[in-house]
């Protein structure tokens, strides 16, 4: 028993000790009477906080603690209950679509041409690839006119697949990039007020559903192209007024807007420009880029090197993508429908 008891009361000493010491390395910061605006000292005193960041020294500890408890516990946090859930359903593709907001007055106050302006289209396809490349989860965008479609990959978490985050940051950065790149088409040009832009998410479960999007809304390209040519002919070379044009073409289908051109002004219309007929397609994909470097070697001085390299890039087509040949060529568009 003797011997029994000095082994307990020995064990009870060490971790006594023990204990005494883990209470030197783990304590609670000295924070009473420092606020959230406390000015800290320049002094290095590391100090390992609970949260596992180590900080310049305990004043900063104790700010950062206090900055966290003011925002975490204030009476007024209650109001983030009102913000609706918003994300969007997993497994499905999400496209954000963008709409020129009052664009035919913008066209007309900046002397687009008619019936396609390059440079207005040239200057939406540069702002939707200044979107793409700033969120590269977008897997292919499509445009025409004054709208743009971008298709999120339906594995995406960007901004946690919130459809209001996902919506402003394409459209903002859409919107900003279309004032930024202005000079770069436009030239002299001013622009005279701040284009807008307005944005809607929807979702597609299935490839099919998302190329029959995407084949509508290239389908209605062709559709409008097709009137607008023809609309701005009949203005332009066949000295008709707009109202007029516009009596000129009303019932018609696409045989007799084509039987108009041809016929009374030798246009064939499948001559007419990809781009205006197919709208715009941007794709992501892998291009090799040969640059030029200037190496230095001991023996012979310095010496020009071709180097190769590949890398994703954004990338430009006026194709039909309607049909298969397109989705064939490029598979990596399309996620599995195996969810």
């Amino acid at each position: 028993m003797t011997g029994t008891a000095v082994v307990l009361m020995s064990l009870v000493l060490i971790l006594s000790v023990g204990a005494e010491d883990k209470s030197r390395l783990y304590r609670r910061p000295a924070c009473g009477g420092l606020s959230v605006n406390q000015a800290c000292p320049l002094n290095y005193s590391p100090v390992c906080g609970n949260d596992g960041i180590t900080y310049v020294n305990e004043c900063t500890l104790c700010v950062q603690r206090i900055t966290s408890s003011v925002m975490a516990k204030s009476k007024f946090e209650y109001v983030r209950n009102f913000e609706l859930d918003d994300t969007c359903l997993r497994n499905c593709y999400i496209v954000v679509r963008l709409d020129g907001r009052n664009f035919h007055k913008f066209s007309e106050q900046h002397n687009f041409m008619k019936p396609n302006d390059n440079r207005a289209l040239g200057l939406m396809s540069r702002s939707a690839r200044s979107v793409m490349e700033e969120l590269e989860d977008i897997t292919i965008a499509y445009g025409q006119s004054d709208e743009f479609s971008f298709v999120f990959k339906r594995s995406t978490t960007w901004f946690k697949r919130r459809a209001s985050k996902l919506m402003t940051h394409v459209t903002s950065q859409f919107s900003s990039s279309f004032v930024y790149y202005w000079k770069e088409y436009f030239g002299e040009q001013p622009l005279l007020y701040p284009p807008s832009f307005d944005g809607r998410v929807v979702l597609y479960p299935s490839n099919h559903n998302l190329r029959d999007y995407l084949s509508w809304r290239q389908a209605d390209c062709h559709i409008n192209n097709l009137y607008n040519t023809t609309f701005w002919t009949l203005v332009q070379k066949g000295g008709l007024t707009t109202t007029q044009a516009e009596e000129r073409l009303s019932g018609t289908q696409a045989a007799d807007k084509n039987e108009i051109l041809f016929s009374e002004f030798n246009i064939n219309y499948n001559n007419e420009s990809p781009m205006h007929k197919k709208g715009t397609t941007l794709i992501w994909e892998k291009v090799n880029e040969t640059t030029t470097k200037q190496i230095k070697r001991p023996d012979k001085g310095e010496t020009e090197v071709t180097v190769t390299r590949t890398r994703k890039k954004v990338t430009s087509h006026s194709c039909d993508i309607i049909g298969d040949q397109f989705w064939e060529e490029h598979p990596d568009i399309l996620e599995s429908d195996q969810c």
